[in-house]
């Protein structure tokens, strides 16, 4: 028997909450947050949970082992325009790249982030960025 996407959203959202936490916790958050965000609002207040939200790896390696997100131009723009700004107070730790680090660190204010993780960025990227009017630190980098 041949199971649609109709059918299968329709007993995925039959399940109960702690089922599909259970599920959920199996992805990346980013594939979570981008796949469930505004599907149903039950949903999104599943994936908009602190544990999808707190800490954010958006970066073209991988650090737990699971496939990188896609570096695919609608899906950051999806990301920086519409489920950043609706999560940016819940986010405590952010991981980003080169290839997509402006468009998430100027898309929204983050006034709970604690913590950022930066990979594969040149030093006059990050002076650019870091000494501007929206974010000013002191920049200490390795050479």
């Amino acid at each position: 028997m041949k199971l649609n996407i109709k059918e299968a959203f329709v007993q995925l959202n039959d399940s109960p909450d702690e089922i599909l936490l259970l599920i959920f916790k199996k992805l990346s958050n980013f594939e979570v947050l981008y796949s469930f965000t505004d599907v149903n609002k039950r949903l999104n207040n599943i994936v908009h949970d602190f544990i999808f939200t707190n800490r954010l790896t958006m970066t073209t390696c991988s650090f737990d082992g699971s496939p990188p997100p896609p570096p695919i131009n609608p899906v950051l723009n999806r990301f920086c325009s519409q489920i950043l700004p609706s999560i940016d107070h819940q986010i405590k730790w952010l991981d980003v790249d080169l290839s997509s680090m402006e468009c998430i660190l100027l898309c929204t204010n983050y006034p709970n982030l604690y913590g950022l993780g930066l990979y594969s960025m040149e030093k006059e990227t990050a002076l650019r960025i870091f000494t501007g009017e929206r974010f000013f630190f002191e920049c200490f980098l390795n050479d």
